[in-house]
């Protein structure tokens, strides 16, 4: 307590650990949220600046691209400045992202918001993450598996609500998610500070990546799901109304929201189910429900089934949860501690290449090559191919153990289109007992320092 002129000033009252808590899950959320919440939109810019699929794609990627390199160069810097300078940066740049959205008059500016939307999203989650765990282990590393996946499961359905049924659409939309964020960069300034400021900051910014020798063989091996399961989303984020509108009448934008919404709402149920089983184990249910629910969706598509289609969506929404779950819990704990930043980092770069670059290819294909139907086709074909190339894996190869395995880290991936992953081995949830939490167990966020 400090005085001023003689009188007693008391300090400023914060926010306890459990609101501090679901405030910062609440950033996830709905960061996830405004990244997918453009997905309904797309047809509607696409009529009014008459741009083609290839545009559509682009404008995904780029974003794929801003994340990626957030996450590499800044995804540690709350470690050594703290969770509250960052976090409320973060929410200040993507602030600025849905108020270019909502001013959006070209195609130009769409790319530049979705830019400021990647890179506050790849800044805000390592901070936020830590920030959870900080406060509750075992809760937060639950909350960052299943937080990403559920606000862009929120973003798209909202959005193609407010789109179909609200006044304004290319609006509207944005509007919202100002004030929420506003709401929540209030809600961090009361909010107290968990990580101590350590030296080191500005080193901490370079990129820098490696992949340990144990890890590179079991990396390989998971590299096709992860790449499948990101390719899913990236075409489900871009391309997904247009493929709704040619299987489905209704409502496009709804629709194409609701596609989307399947996908990754299955996926986040599909982290909390299976968020105590083995890995491999989880990683052969993902790449088998990745098959079934692609070909159950072309299958559709070729038919025209409406109910078919969001069945094989729902389907390959838990291939996309339990299989990237999966190959991250195979490979991560590998690592030894001082290995996992640059294990990780390999790790995201598969992951976002998967989410952005074959959205793009697929444009080029509805243009140029048969449309819609026919990219789908083939970007679905090419998707079970490495999902079924992951499963033949899975069985050539025994279980590594090292003295890393025994630690618990934690991965997250946004976006999403993007999704976050509980990488938790099983000491993360119970000790040698089974009674608790691991003593030894260590969370770490991307860029890899520990948290606790």
């Amino acid at each position: 307590m400090t005085t001023v002129e003689g009188r007693a000033i008391s300090p400023p009252r914060r926010l306890g650990p459990w609101p501090a808590f679901g405030l910062q899950a609440s950033v996830v959320v709905f960061f996830l949220a405004g990244a997918s919440a453009p997905t309904p939109l797309y047809a509607t810019y696409q009529q009014e600046w008459h741009f083609s699929p290839i545009t559509t794609t682009v404008i995904f990627g780029v974003y794929a691209v801003a994340i990626l390199l957030a996450l590499l160069v800044v995804g540690s810097l709350s470690d050594h400045v703290g969770r509250r300078p960052v976090i409320f940066g973060s929410i200040v740049v993507q602030t600025a992202a849905v108020v270019v959205f909502a001013a959006a008059d070209g195609v130009p500016a769409l790319l530049c918001a979705r830019i400021l939307q990647g890179l506050a999203t790849g800044t805000v989650v390592g901070a936020v993450g830590a920030g959870m765990i900080d406060i509750r282990r075992s809760a937060g590393t639950l909350a960052n598996a299943v937080t990403p996946a559920a606000g862009t499961a929120v973003g798209a359905l909202g959005s193609g609500l407010l789109v179909t049924y609200a006044p304004q659409p290319t609006h509207l939309v944005y509007h919202i998610l100002f004030g929420i964020y506003v709401l929540q960069a209030v809600g961090v300034v009361l909010m107290a500070e968990t990580a101590a400021r350590t030296p080191g900051a500005l080193r901490s910014l370079r990129v820098t990546w490696s992949v340990p020798a144990q890890a590179r063989g079991p990396l390989l091996r998971v590299a096709p799901v992860v790449l499948a399961v990101w390719a899913l989303a990236g075409f489900y984020g871009s391309l997904g109304p247009a493929l709704v509108r040619g299987v489905v009448s209704g409502e496009g934008a709804l629709l194409g929201g609701l596609a989307l919404f399947t996908l990754t709402a299955s996926g986040a149920s599909t982290v909390l189910v299976l968020r105590s089983a083995a890995p491999r184990t989880t990683m052969r249910i993902g790449t088998v429900a990745l098959i079934a629910g692609v070909a159950l969706t072309l299958l559709a598509v070729a038919a025209g089934s409406a109910g078919l289609f969001f069945t094989g969506t729902a389907v390959a929404g838990v291939g996309f949860g339990a299989g990237f779950q999966g190959g991250v819990r195979t490979v991560v704990p590998l690592a030894e501690p001082h290995q996992r930043s640059g294990l990780l980092s390999v790790m995201y770069l598969i992951s976002y290449l998967g989410f952005g670059l074959p959205t793009v290819v697929a444009g080029v294909i509805v243009v140029y090559g048969g449309g819609v139907e026919r990219a789908a086709y083939i970007y679905g074909i090419a998707v079970m191919l490495l999902a079924l190339l992951a499963l033949i894996s899975t069985f050539g190869s025994s279980r590594a153990r090292t003295p890393a395995a025994l630690g618990a880290v934690s991965g997250r991936a946004p976006g999403t289109g993007s999704a976050a992953v509980d990488v938790c081995a099983d000491a993360c949830h119970a000790g040698p007992s089974g009674q608790g939490p691991s003593p030894k167990a260590n969370t770490l966020a991307h860029k890899g320092d520990e948290h606790r």
